[in-house]
């Protein structure tokens, strides 16, 4: 029975972009080990507050988050 996982940082993700990661991810992982294994596949998104996860020492927020995609400096 996999479970995956995925950390990210509160506020960075819509709803709409946390469902599409939990669909695209769990398609992946049935490509690999096979469509029987689709009912017992779980992923999960935790969520870690802002300024609680960091780089480099440096901590991050939503915003750093969204200047770093949007190829901005943070």
């Amino acid at each position: 029975m996999p479970l995956v996982t995925i950390d990210l940082i509160e506020n960075v993700f819509t709803p709409s972009q946390k469902r599409e990661l939990i669909e695209k991810v769990t398609e992946a992982m049935v490509a690999v080990e096979g469509e029987k294994m689709r009912p017992v596949t779980w992923v999960r998104i935790k969520e870690f507050k802002e300024n609680d996860w960091a780089i480099g020492g440096n901590p991050l927020n939503a915003s750093a988050v969204h200047a770093l995609a949007a190829g901005k400096a943070a």
